[in-house]
């Protein structure tokens, strides 16, 4: 990773701590380590407000600099601060909604006579606005995306279950680069490289706070495909995670087994419309919530409000912030006050399910910019039959 482009970065967090009295930040969560230092490592990256960053590394143990100690354990970074005439903090920031709560308190305790609060806000605020290196890296990853969906059709095979299509279709994704993971905020959040949903499972309801859910294989993860097999007339909505080099792009795209109901392509067109809809909106000081209202509004003059985004539980949002997680700032669901920025990155994704048939309905990446929105993912929308 370039030092400009991480001075950048680190920059901006210090930017937003300074306004509130924080003058420096201990960060050790892998997604915060790969924005601020360009890598994972086990260790913290000591951020002061008026000085370079320090890194305190446990593994791996062939990282070598001049502001890059190696430690056995957290309990020598005060003394290695002081020892190199480095700045102790008066006030302190730790990744609070992130760490484990013994791990909150022991490093807390590292530094008695300091005010320690919870900088996850903070830090999630400011990986909200992406720098230019995070967009272009979000369009490379979407050009790799688009590259592995394109094949999708000359895997399928009549006969097929969704788990047999989905294992053909991670395959896909591999061999384009995948890295094969795709990170999540909070606890309560796991996936694996996304899901494929057919038939009436895409109604299914998962615990998972995800646009649809699916019954997954087992209750230890529940949400996905379930060994339902492909039938005639149904549906398959693919969404897995395009994460190429770190930053994870989103993208759902449905193909059909034989031909749909006329009511199916009705409403795939009406999702297609809420996207153009959604997306000439999504302008540079719109707040988050006209978008979802847009997005409401289209979908129940068509008839759709009761499927729109889900039978029975349906999700409450319409698309949220993308980067380094795929849960990222900002949500556009209802009530949220926050006002789009240029740099926002969000996967808008209208979807509708149908009993009987499946899901319907679209997914892409989109950036904004001064002039509007600008789509990342490029991949054909329309429902693509499979033979």
């Amino acid at each position: 990773m370039l030092q400009p482009e991480l001075k950048l970065r680190r920059d901006k967090i210090r930017s937003l701590m300074s306004a509130q009295g924080i003058d420096a930040a201990l960060i050790t969560c892998n997604a915060n380590l790969i924005y601020t230092y360009g890598q994972v490592v086990s260790g913290y990256l000591y951020l002061p407000l008026h000085s370079p960053a320090v890194l305190f590394f446990k593994r791996p143990n062939n990282i070598t600099g001049e502001r890059a100690f190696p430690i056995r354990k957290p309990e020598q970074i005060l003394d290695l601060l002081k020892e190199n005439d480095l700045p102790v903090p008066t006030k302190l920031m730790l990744e609070g909604d992130e760490l484990p709560y013994t791990e909150y308190c022991r490093l807390a305790q590292l530094f008695p006579d300091t005010e320690v609060v919870n900088g996850t806000p903070l830090i999630r605020q400011a990986r909200s606005v992406k720098t230019d290196i995070e967009v272009e890296m979000l369009r490379r990853s979407s050009v790799s995306h688009a590259k592995a969906y394109e094949q999708i059709p000359s895997v399928y095979r009549p006969g097929m279950s969704d788990i047999e299509f989905s294992i053909e279709v991670e395959r896909l994704m591999r061999l384009q680069g995948n890295l094969g993971i795709f990170r999540v905020f909070g606890r309560s959040m796991e996936i694996f490289m996304g899901s494929i949903l057919t038939g009436d499972n895409a109604s299914y309801p998962s615990p998972y706070d995800f646009a649809l859910g699916g019954e997954g294989l087992d209750p230890a993860l529940p949400g996905g495909a379930n060994k339902t097999p492909l039938r005639e007339g149904q549906s398959v909505m693919v969404d897995l995670g395009g994460n190429f080099n770190g930053y994870m792009g989103d993208m759902s795209r449905v193909f059909s087994i034989g031909k749909l109901s006329e009511e199916a392509y009705r409403a795939h067109q009406v999702c297609l419309d809420i996207q153009d809809k959604v997306a000439s909106l999504a302008n540079p000081g719109t707040p988050c919530e006209v978008l979802y209202n847009a997005a409401i509004e289209i979908a129940t003059q068509a008839g759709f409000a009761d499927k729109f985004m889900g039978i029975g539980q349906q999700a409450k949002f319409i698309g949220h912030g993308i980067g380094l997680e795929i849960n990222e700032a900002p949500v556009l669901a209802p009530r949220v006050k926050q006002e789009l920025e240029p740099g926002m990155v969000f996967a808008l994704e209208p979807k509708i399910v149908l009993p009987g048939v499946g899901p319907v309905g679209i997914e892409n990446t989109w950036v904004v910019t001064n002039e509007g929105a600008e789509k990342l993912t490029h991949c054909e929308e329309e429902i693509i039959e499979l033979a």
